[in-house]
């Protein structure tokens, strides 16, 4: 192998495998999985869970250069990558192409949690945005490992692993900045105030999380509250007393059509490229 080739570097397992910029694993989650075609229900509820993924990735994303320090610049961009690759899956499960879906819709058409697409705040909004999100996807996920689609079981088997992680790195800063000073403890506050209204939506079952393939959201809203109130207790933070009024999967905030906006642009510019 020469040494000046990075990517010989990379697979060097003698694999050939480029996979590196996708998530955490390289191995793939649906070998051996039989890939039937997904009705419309299944395919309805994996454009859904795709799209929280999606969009939450590219938020954290966006905090590329600019956390607080050196390893946790790494550990966001991981924790995006994770996402990402759990998108794709999803995305893909759809029948569609999963590129077109990502790139060439509209706000309209997305099916996102309104959680996942509010515009980046301070360090510890993204602590309890991500606290929440990991926590609430946590939940579903593990119980889809149970899906009647094996191949939705295949990427809940996959994403478990991510998602722990995802949960336990928020839950720490949660208490690093809770408990610590008087000026973290606020904006902790700050941020639970903002984000804890769209608590609500992540419990709100659309029609099709009824569906034997699926995993209904309230049955998980025990787990989120007592995972989320041991947290925050041990935080020294109090469990906001509201949740605010849900909103139907669909409804936006405004704020997606500017991420899309950035998140196309290459797509829509140079529509067909490849590299």
């Amino acid at each position: 192998m020469s040494g000046d080739n990075v990517y010989e570097a990379l697979t060097a397992d003698g694999t050939g495998d480029a996979r590196w910029a996708f998530g955490t694993g390289f191995s793939d989650p649906l070998e051996g999985v039989e890939m039937t075609p997904a009705g419309d229900d299944l395919a309805a509820y994996c454009l859904m869970l795709g799209d929280d993924a999606l969009i939450m990735s590219h938020r954290l994303q966006e905090w590329v250069t600019r956390a607080p320090e050196l390893e946790d610049e790494v550990a966001i961009a991981n924790i995006a990558l994770d996402l990402l690759g759990q998108a794709r899956l999803l995305l893909a499960r759809t029948g569609r192409d999963e590129d077109e879906l990502a790139f060439a819709r509209d706000a309209g058409e997305f099916r996102n949690v309104r959680l996942a697409e509010l515009p980046n705040g301070d360090f510890a909004e993204l602590v309890v945005r991500l606290l929440i999100f990991s926590t609430w996807r946590l939940a579903v996920v593990s119980r889809l490992r149970g899906s009647s689609d094996p191949v939705l079981a295949a990427i809940a088997a996959k994403a478990v692993k991510e998602l722990a992680y995802h949960r336990d790195y928020a839950a720490r800063w949660a208490v690093r900045l809770g408990d610590g000073t008087e000026e973290s403890r606020r904006r902790m506050l700050d941020a639970l105030d903002e984000r804890w209204p769209y608590v609500a939506d992540l419990f709100a079952a659309d029609p099709v999380e009824r569906g034997p393939f699926a995993v209904d959201p309230a049955s998980v809203r025990p787990e989120f509250d007592q995972v989320v109130g041991e947290v925050l207790g041990r935080a020294t933070l109090a469990v906001p007393a509201s949740g605010g009024e849900p909103a139907a999967r669909g409804t936006r905030t405004g704020a997606l059509a500017p991420l899309l906006e950035e998140m196309q642009g290459v797509a829509r510019t140079l529509p067909g490229a490849t590299w």
